[in-house]
C-alpha cells in the first residue's frame, strides 16, 4: 500500500502498493489522450502544464510499511485479531471468498496461461520464498517461473537500501497472490533497474521492460500495484509519450492491470509526503487501456463464509492505523477511484455516465484489499525481519485479479486482451458473475499542516460507482462469463 515517506519511515510494514508518475486517454479503448480540463481544485492546483524534462521531479518508487507484525508461522484470522485487532486471511480463506475452489475441481486453474509481474529490483529470495508459501499452504509450485531484466542488469541487493527493501516486500506479494489465485499459471516477473533516487527516470525502463515482454508474447496478463497522482505529472503530452506499452498489448491481446491506489479519494502530492485536500486520481490506472483495480472489504465468518464485501475504508478504524501506519490516526487508507483530469469517458463507460460525466471513471472492478482484512505473505529478504507478515491495500487486490484473468484466458484458450468493454458489458446484463457492492465509501482525513482535512469521497451503491467499480466478482460465474465476452 503507498503511504506518505514519513509516515513509512516512522512505521514500516508488509503492506504494499508502489507509487509511480502519470496520467490519461480519451474516449472507446483506442490510445489517444483526449484533453480535458485541467485538473478541477482549490486554490489553483492542477496538472503541471510544463515540459517533459519535469519528469524528473516525480518520483518512482514502493509505498511500503515494514512495522515489525512477522510471526514464525502464518497467522490464522484468530491471532491477527488477538494481536493487532485486525482480521487476517490465508489463500484459502480468500479463493473460498470468491468461490474460486469449484473452478479448481474442474481443472480451471490457470493451466496454460502466464502472470506477468512487473516491479523494480525484484526480490533476491523470491524464489525460495514462493517455495516456502506454497509448502504451508498446499500449494503446487507454479508450471514455470521465471525472472527475466529485460530493460538492464538489476543492482545488487543491499539489505540497507530501503528502496530495495520496498520493491522486495511489493514483489514477495505480487508473485504469492497471483499464484494463489491461479496456482497452475505460470509467473514471469520482470525486473527492471529503477532507484528511488532517479525519479521518474526510471519509468521509460519499467515501459521498455513490458514493451518486450509483449513484443516476445511472454504473457497474457500484465499486473502492476504502482501508481501516482495524476496532478504531479508535468504534461498530458508526456503522458502519451509513456503510454506505448499499453497501446502495445492492447493491439496484441494483453490484459493490463493497475492498482487503484491506497488513500481513497485523496491522494499523495509531489513531495510523496503530503495529501491533496480534494478528489483526485491516479495513473496508470485512470488509462483507458487498463483496468483499474480498486479495494473491497472481505467479511469471512467462523466457518468461512463470506458475507456481502464492503468498500475498503480503514481510515477510521483506530486498530487498522495502529497496524498499518503505526498511529490512531486517521490515516488515508482507502481504495482509490474517482473522475480522471486527463482521460475523457471511454466508449465502454457511456452506460455509466451518469456518474462519470464526460471523464474516464475508475475503479473498473475491486477484489480485497482492507488492512482490516489482510493477506499472509512470507518473506527471507534481507534488511527487514524473516517470517509471516499480514498485507493490504490495492496492491493485493491487484494481483488477485491477475490470477482471475488467467483463470478465464484458459477458458477461452486465448489472451483476452482489454477486458473493461466486457466489465460493462456484464455488469450491464447483471451477470451472475458480477456483484455488486453497495455499502461503504471513499471519504478520507488526515491531519496535514497541524489542521484536519477531510476528502469527501464517492459511496457505494447499486450498480456501477466510484467506489468500487462494477463491483467484484463470484469467480465460479465470472471467469467463464469473462472468457465468452472479452475480445469480442
Amino acid at each position: 500500500m503507498r503511504v506518505p515517506r514519513l509516515a513509512a519511515a516512522a512505521a514500516g510494514w508488509f503492506g504494499l502498493t508502489v507509487a509511480l508518475a502519470a496520467a490519461a486517454p480519451g474516449p472507446g479503448i483506442a490510445g489517444s489522450v483526449a484533453a480535458r480540463p485541467a485538473a478541477t481544485g482549490p486554490a489553483g492546483y492542477s496538472v503541471r502544464a510544463n515540459s517533459v524534462g519535469a519528469l524528473a521531479d516525480v518520483a518512482v518508487r514502493p509505498g511500503v510499511q515494514h512495522v515489525g507484525r512477522v510471526q514464525a508461522s502464518p497467522p490464522t484470522t484468530a491471532d491477527c485479531e488477538k494481536l493487532y485487532k485486525v482480521a487476517c486471511y490465508r489463500p484459502a480463506q480468500i479463493q473460498q471468498a470468491y468461490d474460486l475452489p469449484s473452478l479448481y475441481a474442474s481443472g480451471v486453474t490457470g493451466r496454460g496461461r502466464t502472470i506477468v509481474i512487473v516491479d523494480s529490483f525484484g526480490s533476491p529470495t523470491i524464489r525460495n520464498d514462493l517455495a516456502v508459501f506454497d509448502q504451508a499452504f498446499g500449494l503446487p509450485a507454479p508450471p514455470k517461473f521465471t525472472i527475466i531484466q529485460p530493460a538492464g542488469a538489476v543492482p545488487r541487493y543491499n539489505p540497507n537500501n530501503s528502496d530495495m527493501i520496498g520493491w522486495a516486500s511489493e514483489t514477495t506479494l505480487d508473485v504469492e497472490y497471483a499464484h494463489a489465485i491461479a496456482p497452475g499459471a505460470s509467473i514471469l516477473l520482470a525486473e527492471t533497474p529503477v532507484s528511488e533516487t532517479e525519479g521518474v527516470h526510471g519509468f521509460p525502463q519499467i515501459i521498455k521492460a513490458e514493451q518486450y515482454v509483449v513484443q516476445h508474447h511472454l504473457g497474457d496478463v500484465i499486473s502492476q500495484s504502482f501508481s501516482a497522482t495524476e496532478q504531479t505529472f508535468p504534461s498530458q503530452a508526456a503522458v502519451q509519450a509513456l503510454r506505448g506499452a499499453y497501446q502495445l498489448a492492447a493491439s496484441n491481446h494483453v490484459t493490463v492491470l493497475a492498482a487503484s491506489g491506497d488513500s481513497g479519494a485523496a491522494d499523495l502530492e509531489l513531495d510523496g509526503n503530503t495529501y491533496y485536500p480534494f478528489p483526485v486520481t491516479s495513473w496508470p490506472d485512470s488509462d483507458p487501456l487498463v483496468t483499474a483495480v480498486g479495494g473491497t472489504q472481505l467479511h469471512v465468518t467462523a466457518p468461512g463464509k463470506a458475507a456481502a464485501p464492503t468498500v475498503w475504508n480503514d481510515t477510521y478504524n483506530r486498530a487498522a492505523n495502529e497496524f498499518a501506519v503505526g498511529n490512531a490516526g486517521p490515516n488515508p487508507l482507502a481504495g482509490g477511484g474517482g473522475r480522471s483530469a486527463l482521460f475523457g469517458r471511454p466508449g465502454y463507460q457511456n452506460g455509466v455516465k451518469n456518474v462519470t460525466g464526460g471523464h474516464r471513471g475508475v475503479p473498473d472492478i475491486s477484489m480485497s484489499g482492507a488492512c482490516n482484512g489482510s493477506a499472509d505473505t512470507y518473506g527471507s529478504y534481507g534488511g527487514a525481519p524473516a517470517g509471516w507478515s499480514p498485507a493490504c491495500g490495492t496492491s493485493v487486490s491487484t494481483p488477485l485479479f491477475a490470477g482471475i484473468v488467467a483463470l478465464a484466458a484458459q477458458v477461452a484458450g486465448h489472451p483476452l486482451g482489454p477486458v473493461n468493454p466486457a466489465l460493462y458489458r456484464l455488469a450491464a446484463a447483471h451477470a451472475r458473475g458480477i456483484v455488486d457492492v453497495t455499502k461503504g465509501d471513499s471519504t478520507v482525513s488526515f491531519t496535514q499542516d497541524g489542521q484536519r482535512h477531510t476528502v469527501r469521497g464517492f459511496t457505494a451503491g447499486p450498480g456501477y460507482d466510484l467506489a468500487s467499480g462494477v463491483g467484484t466478482v463470484n469467480a465460479a460465474y465470472f471467469v467463464r462469463e469473462l472468457a465468452s465476452v472479452a475480445g469480442r
